[in-house]
């Protein structure tokens, strides 16, 4: 019987970007064990990898790198002995060796030539008997970091050997790439005589590092490489600074790289390709916004098209495309690039109804992210940017854009913001920066003074308005439930026509009092007048004279909503993707609202999951599937919690529920308390046909290998209409 093997590898540097998630994943999916080592938290490792500290190989704090290269593939060149030696039997491979086959070589030696004529080994691919000689006596080599390899061409023999002589030996981070790696394996495998232990080139390299780019192109240029003897395909990690320059990041639909993605179940998008030093690629650039959360991504000319799909893979926001021409004109028409753009966010499962088309001046709303890319003050004038600043830009926006060195862009852009470099180019001798704009903040308090003006008409006489320049209330009296709501400042008043807190119509309707809290920025509420406001209302008795409280909220206001239900107990919650707390000790796997991180989460509504116990009924919505989302509510054990699941209808679940036409029933029954589990999920089942939850569903089928149900599936969509992700996902099957 074969002997099935555990693999092993290494990851040091943060986050995983998706190829190093495609290839730990397919280990997984293949049903063959695979461990990763580390040496801090990796917030973003795929479900069945087993995780173990690299300390227990080599306990050190000496990465060594190639410095000239800036990488750890040195480190990792050492790690992978250590660890062949301290786990016998297990294999090596890369983080872009990707699984085509489980292996099951009985021999422990494992390793492939990469190149035509059987003379040179990789060691993305390596297992050695732990006892072995060849293993000895590379690490012996390797013992001495000012070795002189004796497989180095004569003249640099001898140039190291005059600089040990003159007392500056040369260090190996100092020394030809690979002098650890496959150069060194090459040497002491064929010392050791044991070329014939070594795989055909077929095995793991049948693309061969100076064809690496077929990875890129139809899937069929690889796949007609592969035989019998493929168990692995190293995907040559220097493929992402290809991808990342010539595709955002985002390998090509119908590429080898896309269709090995949709096998798997993973998005690109959602764990970017991030690039190094000078090159920071399109699709990474989410991680560079200091952004909670963005509901209103823009594309203005239609550049940003890998950065759009990592936006909604980030934060589910809508997407906007500004068709301006470089001139600074609105078409008469449609742009061309406005076609080929819809068909990528189409083919990637994006609804067409998030997406906005704003080809008139009229038309132009607030936005949180905005990408000018290679645009208004790169190729094309600044000054042009002047309806988007005044338009589009709020207090929380961001943009992003090239400037071209000479344009101009600084001095114009200083008048409505600051500018942030993120990296930089060279363009035919000039020099193009990628920055991030923020808008200057107002002069006045952080609350915008109109909404002072709106939020005391509103009150009238028999109702209150308060504020401390930061936060504020707003009472409205109308009948004996009250329901306390959480809201951003900033969406009330630009991103919402009426400027009215949310909820504010439809509250009214129902006659019900409404206490609108408001903050002005990302600011979780945790500011100590807003607790103090609280307390202050509760101990005059403000609560005590309704019959009803329900306070209600969604993921930031979801959080406060919880919370301060601690201040009337008996309270009803509803909450729709709250967090529990934003404190680190609490939550360290919480990777998001970076900006909120350093807030006190302390005090008696520090903790929403401790808070709402007090409550008489906590109702949460939440996408299980959402895995952050699913790791706060879980820490909401209490009796009086009702969690009430919409898988794959993603965090923004609100905007989910909308587009299905069953947010307001939902929310209705839920405020007035009539909503029960089963009622809700009888709603839930609209969702059967909804195009995001048709798209989520069918992708999970064919990551778990389900292909005949994904093709039931598919058949059962497209039967009732069109769902054009699945469509051209069906013609791959």
């Amino acid at each position: 019987m074969a002997r099935v093997r555990e693999v092993g590898t290494l990851w040091i540097g943060g986050r995983l970007s998706w190829m190093e998630q495609l290839c730990l994943k397919s280990f997984v999916d293949a049903g063959q064990k695979i461990t990763l080592f580390s040496y801090e938290d990796i917030p973003n490792v795929p479900d069945g990898v087993i995780r173990r500290d690299g300390r227990e190989i080599l306990d050190t704090d000496n990465f060594l790198k190639y410095e000239k290269k800036d990488s750890f593939a040195l480190f990792a060149d050492l790690f992978r002995l250590h660890m062949i030696r301290a786990c016998p039997g297990m294999i090596w491979v890369d983080t872009d060796v990707y699984c085509h086959r489980p292996m099951d070589y009985d021999s422990d030696y494992v390793m492939g030539f990469e190149l035509p004529g059987e003379q040179r080994v990789n060691n993305a691919v390596l297992g050695l008997p732990a006892d072995s000689a060849i293993l000895a006596d590379m690490l012996e080599f390797m013992s001495d970091p000012f070795a002189i390899p004796p497989f180095l061409k004569p003249a640099l023999r001898a140039d190291y050997a005059a600089a040990a002589k003159a007392g500056t030996p040369v260090h190996v981070s100092q020394q030809p790439w690979g002098v650890w790696g496959p150069m060194m394996i090459t040497h002491f495998v064929h010392n050791h005589d044991l070329a014939s232990k070594v795989q055909p080139l077929e095995a793991f390299y049948p693309i061969t590092f100076p064809e690496r780019t077929r990875f890129l192109r139809r899937a069929e240029r690889v796949n007609a490489r592969l035989t019998t003897a493929t168990t692995a395909l190293h995907l040559w990690a220097s493929n992402k600074r290809e991808l990342g320059l010539r595709f955002g990041g985002i390998p090509a639909k119908g590429s080898w790289l896309a269709e090995a993605l949709a096998r798997h179940g993973l998005r690109p998008e959602a764990a970017p390709i991030t690039g190094r030093g000078r090159h920071v690629f399109d699709a990474a650039l989410v991680d560079s916004m200091d952004l909670p959360e963005v509901a209103r991504f823009a594309d203005l000319g239609g550049n940003a098209q890998s950065l759009a799909l990592a936006a909604v893979a980030k934060w589910d926001c809508d997407v906007t495309l500004i068709d301006l021409n470089h001139k600074g004109a609105w078409p008469g028409k449609r742009s061309e690039w406005v076609a080929p753009y819809l068909a990528v966010l189409a083919d990637n499962g994006i609804d067409e109804r998030r997406v906005t088309i704003v080809s008139r001046p009229e038309d132009l709303r607030p936005q949180d992210l905005i990408a000018n890319l290679n645009g208004f003050g790169d190729v094309n004038k600044v000054k042009h940017l002047q309806p988007i600043l005044e338009r589009c830009i709020h207090a929380d926006s961001r943009m992003v854009l090239d400037i071209r060195k000479g344009s101009g862009s600084y001095p114009f852009l200083n008048d409505f913001g600051t500018l942030c470099t993120l990296s930089s180019r060279d363009d035919g001798g000039v020099e193009i920066t990628r920055a991030l704009f923020t808008p200057k903040p107002p002069a006045e308090l952080v609350t915008d003074p109109g909404w002072a003006e709106i939020a005391r008409d509103l009150a009238g006489t028999d109702g209150f308005y308060t504020d401390n320049g930061s936060h504020s209330f707003l009472y409205i009296p109308r009948g004996r439930t009250l329901v306390v709501t959480f809201d951003n400042l900033d969406i009330a008043m630009n991103k919402r026509e009426e400027r009215r807190p949310w909820g504010f119509g439809f509250i009214e309707k129902q006659g019900w009092s409404m206490l609108g809290v408001m903050a002005g920025g990302w600011t979780w509420y945790r500011d100590p007048w807003v607790s103090a406001e609280f307390d202050r209302l509760a101990e005059t008795g403000f609560f005590a004279q309704f019959e009803r409280v329900v306070f209600y909220g969604a993921s930031m206001g979801g959080y406060a909503a919880c919370a301060f239900s601690a201040a009337h107990p008996g309270a009803d919650v509803v909450a729709l993707s709250p967090q529990s707390t934003l404190d680190r000790t609490l939550v360290p796997w919480e990777t998001r609202y970076h900006t909120a991180w350093d807030r006190d989460y302390s005090g008696k509504y520090g903790d929403a999951a401790e808070a709402s116990k007090s409550a008489r009924r906590v109702s949460i919505l939440f996408d299980p599937y959402e895995p952050l989302d699913a790791g706060h509510v879980a820490r909401f054990t209490g009796d009086n919690v009702a969690k009430l699941r919409a898988p794959l209808l993603g965090h923004r679940l609100g905007s989910s529920l909308h587009q299905m036409g069953i947010l307001n029933p939902i929310i209705l029954g839920a405020l007035d308390g009539t909503l029960t589990e089963s009622a809700f999920y009888q709603r839930l089942r609209a969702r059967r046909d909804f195009a995001r939850y048709q798209r989520e569903l069918f992708k999970r089928a064919v990551a778990g290998g389900h292909d005949k149900l994904a093709r039931q599936l598919g058949e059962w969509v497209l039967e009732r209409g069109d769902n054009r992700y699945i469509r051209v996902e069906m013609q791959r099957l």
